[in-house]
């Protein structure tokens, strides 16, 4: 079977257009990859944003209380530092 230059190239030509068929073919799916790794990062940022949220508050929440002990500190001190008194009876 000896295959002459013209039928070689004619095998080249099919078997190049075989690979880029598959190769674009294989293209169609990344659209579906993309619109699931899309979604896939909307929710990891309405989760980053709820989580930014919550330590915004959970913050703002810490700085009343450590506002709340400055004012107590102060009446602690003045109780400790004023003078002992007599009990009763």
């Amino acid at each position: 079977m000896n295959l002459s230059k013209q039928h070689l190239a004619i095998v080249r030509a099919f078997g190049v257009a075989i690979v880029a068929t598959v190769g674009l073919s294989a293209c169609a799916t990344y659209d579906d990859d993309f619109a699931r790794i899309n979604s896939r990062l909307d929710q990891l940022d309405s989760k980053v944003q709820g989580a930014a949220q919550s330590a915004e508050s959970a913050s703002q929440s810490a700085q009343q209380a450590n506002q709340r002990l400055d004012q107590l500190e102060g009446r602690v001190q003045r109780l400790e530092a004023a003078p002992p008194r007599k009990p009763r009876g």
